[in-house]
């Protein structure tokens, strides 16, 4: 259908093979079919949709702009964003406001200024934002108010746009293909119960732990902010592995100011001033209003702007290196190499098998309304049937025993298959296990499965168990 999407190795990843095949059939099935197989297709061939989602000011907006590599989020110190922003690859850069009734607005967008909003925000479904971004053509990026807010309205626009109207936003174009949770110490329970009701399981769903650089006691304490941040998102992961698939600790500020081209030599220059300073005094001056000896206060205010403390603290003496070295610094501290990685590796994976899911809810709702629908449930089910598409089938079995008995043996066995990365790794042996040892397990887990299926406790159970047969089966004949 469309055009893939640079970075995305269609010869190489036959799930998007299958797919783009199986919408080829569908067009040539004639009529309207065609324009119903090139709107999926736009789905298929786009990047991943991402959804950043989090309490409010828990850093969502900086983090948007440090992935993008661009200063293009509002982070005000109040409600920074108030409607839903969808970050996409595009050129020229521009903007359109799309209302509540799908007209869309087009709205004029400067450098360094906020967008004109040409409706009240409860009239507003979401913004679409274009830039010229490589990251972008990996990942597109949603920007949401954020939860708990200040008005009623702004967290409203968040659960409109993620729960309450999803049938609406699949139709905005702006459903989402994985999310990151934003949360400080621990996230609170009401945010648990935000992430249960979204449309993701724990495999695209990844947390940060966001302002790491101030953990704890933060920079003048006793323990590393960054190192005790890290510790803890292991301790988080753990008990949030029901939720997300893993915890990654962030300090957005030092990631957006190391990625969006904010540090000048002026600022790395000024910074170096206070290396020979100790950490108190330089605290002390930050705080006395007539230190102007030491540095002017917008020259202060502009470096607490862009480094935060532990910046400020711990990147003195690199800073007399020049801003390259400083920035090349900010970068590794932030974490943000680490967020991409899994963003661009792992979560990205889950991804393409959820976009899948979805490509496949799409053609099964239009065999149940199209006229042409006989030919349309044969091409799904071939579809279905493809060894290509068979994670995908173990995702949809997932997705129903959580919500059925996630605790349940059946429910662990898929998680196990989805995360595996090799035939080995699907019956639960290590990756380099000899084929005789992958055989002999599968064989046992095949017979377990075989022996559940006398006495099922629910319906997804009974197709979860069928799956894991045709899962084990040929994994048992190596």
């Amino acid at each position: 259908m469309n055009a893939p999407t640079p970075g995305i190795r269609p010869d190489t990843d036959p799930v998007h093979v299958a797919l783009d095949r199986g919408l080829h059939q569908l067009a040539a099935l004639g009529g309207d079919l065609a324009a119903h197989a090139n709107a999926i297709g736009t789905i298929l061939w786009s990047p991943p949709r991402v959804v950043i989602v989090g309490r409010l000011k828990a850093g969502k907006s900086t983090l948007v702009n440090a992935l993008i590599g661009a200063p293009v989020a509002e982070t005000a110190a109040l409600e920074a964003t108030n409607v839903v922003t969808v970050y996409q690859d595009g050129s020229p850069s521009r903007a359109e406001v799309v209302g509540m009734d799908g007209h869309r607005h087009p709205v004029a967008v400067h450098r360094d200024h906020a967008i004109r909003l040409p409706l009240e925000t409860p009239d507003i479904a979401f913004v679409d934002r274009w830039l010229p971004s490589a990251a972008l053509r990996r990942l597109t990026l949603i920007d949401t108010p954020g939860l708990s807010t200040l008005t009623v309205a702004n967290d409203s626009a968040t659960r409109r746009v993620m729960i309450d109207g999803f049938e609406q936003t699949r139709t905005a174009s702006i459903d989402a293909d994985a999310a990151v949770f934003l949360f400080d110490a621990a996230p609170r329970s009401d945010e648990i119960d935000f992430l249960a009701r979204l449309p993701f399981t724990p495999l695209n769903m990844l947390g940060v732990l966001s302002r790491a650089d101030s953990f704890g006691e933060g920079a003048l304490g006793r323990v590393d902010p960054l190192a005790h941040a890290a510790r803890h998102a292991e301790r988080m992961a753990e008990q949030l592995s029901d939720t997300v698939s893993a915890v990654v600790p962030i300090s957005g500020l030092m990631a957006q100011t190391s990625h969006t081209g904010m540090l000048t030599e002026q600022s790395a220059g000024a910074l170096a001033r206070l290396q020979g300073m100790a950490p108190l005094d330089v605290v002390r001056a930050f705080d006395n209003d007539d230190a102007d000896n030491i540095l002017p206060v917008p020259m202060r205010e502009h470096l607490l702007a862009l480094l935060g403390e532990y910046g400020i603290l711990n990147g003195r003496a690199i800073a007399a290196r020049g801003a390259t070295a400083l920035n090349a610094w900010l970068s590794e501290r932030s974490g943000i190499a680490g967020l991409h990685h899994v963003l661009n590796e792992s979560t990205a994976r889950f991804a393409v098998l959820h976009r899948a899911h979805r490509i496949l809810a799409r053609l099964d709702q239009l065999a149940f309304t199209h006229p042409a629908r006989d030919h349309i449930r044969s091409l799904t089910m071939s579809l279905r049937s493809s060894p290509a598409l068979h994670l995908v089938s173990v995702l949809e079995d997932y997705q129903r025993m959580l919500r059925t008995d996630p605790r349940a043996v059946v429910t662990e066995e898929l998680h196990t298959i989805l995360v595996a990365t090799s035939p080995a790794g699907r019956v639960g042996l290590p990756d380099q296990a000899p084929a005789h040892a992958v055989s002999a397990e599968a064989q046992r887990r095949l017979a377990m499965a075989q022996q559940r299926s006398l006495a099922t406790s629910s319906a997804a159970e009974d197709a979860a168990i069928v799956t894991l047969i045709r899962t084990y089966t040929p994994l048992s004949t190596r």
